[in-house]
């Protein structure tokens, strides 16, 4: 089964490679921002598997169309996920239109500036002969 999002380019890891039995592999994480209605932006680390070509052409900022796998495998009794990588499809016509027809993002209002810390301790009132001392200590 397969996914797509849509994100702009957050960062370009190393590539890591090697040599198996079935011959030479290489392997790169690319760190998507997902364009989501939340006011947090989530990040997601993409992992590119023999796609040395497609990541070569991504560009940090740009926003692209990403279909991938989410893969499961056990390894001595724990087990890790991956989002594997498919296509990339960068989304240039999409982002124009997009940048031509949406509203600018509310701002939030500043806090309120809090008032200033005294410098001095305040003068402690004078007390009456009336007053009686009833604490026990």
């Amino acid at each position: 089964m397969e996914f797509v999002f849509e994100g702009i380019v957050f960062a370009i890891l190393p590539e890591q490679s090697g040599t198996s039995a079935r011959g030479e592999w290489h392997s790169q994480n690319v760190v998507f921002e997902m364009q989501t209605n939340s006011p947090y932006p989530r990040k997601v680390s993409v992992k590119f598997f023999n796609k040395r070509d497609d990541v070569a052409r991504l560009v940090v900022g740009a926003a692209y169309k990403v279909t991938f796998d989410v893969e499961s495998r056990e390894y001595q009794g724990r087990w890790y996920t991956d989002v594997v990588g498919r296509r990339v499809e960068p989304k240039e016509a999409a982002q124009v239109a997009q940048a031509e027809y949406s509203e600018p993002m509310p701002t939030a209002a500043p806090a309120p500036m809090a008032a200033p810390m005294p410098t001095e301790e305040p003068a402690m009132p004078a007390q009456s002969a009336a007053v009686v001392d009833d604490l026990p200590f």
